[in-house]
């Protein structure tokens, strides 16, 4: 009887905790030849296009997929990033290879200590819109824009699959 109750009030002074809980529900996979853990949020839909955010123990990828035919990056192209509530915006350069299939990646490296400025404020600020600068003569600049809704969730996942894959650093 006294069991019962001990854990009775073990989970009432945890229930707390749990309403506060961050709802983290990331894909997990394992690399089948290094046998390392990889860790993804799955696309989120945006408008002009899509992101995913990867993370292993090494780096945290945050991929962009832009809709459009023939949008070619390479590593010399680069991002302004607009945030909700600021006027200023950042600068980011293209870490993945020359494509012409939309791809635009924002690479970091994965450590315990505090993330890079880009990718701090990707977990704390709401992204209201990205343009995508090619390398290319013309200079094309392409624009996604995120809805409210896609802002928090980008936001939310950014900052849990961050949590999760600091864990992944030894």
């Amino acid at each position: 009887m006294i069991s019962k109750i001990k854990f009775l009030l073990l989970a009432l002074f945890q229930l707390p905790l749990l309403l506060f809980a961050q709802d983290c529900k990331l894909i997990t996979d394992k690399d089948p030849f290094t046998r390392e853990i990889k860790l993804s949020t799955g696309f989120i839909s945006l408008r002009g296009g899509s992101v995913t955010i990867d993370g292993n123990k090494s780096e945290i990828d945050v991929l962009f997929s832009i809709r459009g035919s023939d949008k070619c990056y390479d590593n010399t192209s680069t991002a302004e990033i607009y945030f909700e509530g600021s006027r200023s915006k950042m600068l980011g350069r293209n870490g993945g290879t020359m494509n012409c299939e939309g791809l635009f990646h924002f690479t970091f490296r994965n450590s315990k200590a505090s993330p890079t400025t880009l990718l701090q404020r990707i977990c704390t600020k709401k992204i209201t819109q990205i343009i995508f600068i090619s390398n290319d003569k013309k200079k094309t600049r392409t624009a996604v824009t995120f809805e409210p809704e896609q802002q928090q969730a980008v936001m939310q996942m950014a900052n849990c699959l961050l949590t999760e894959a600091r864990k992944l650093v030894q």
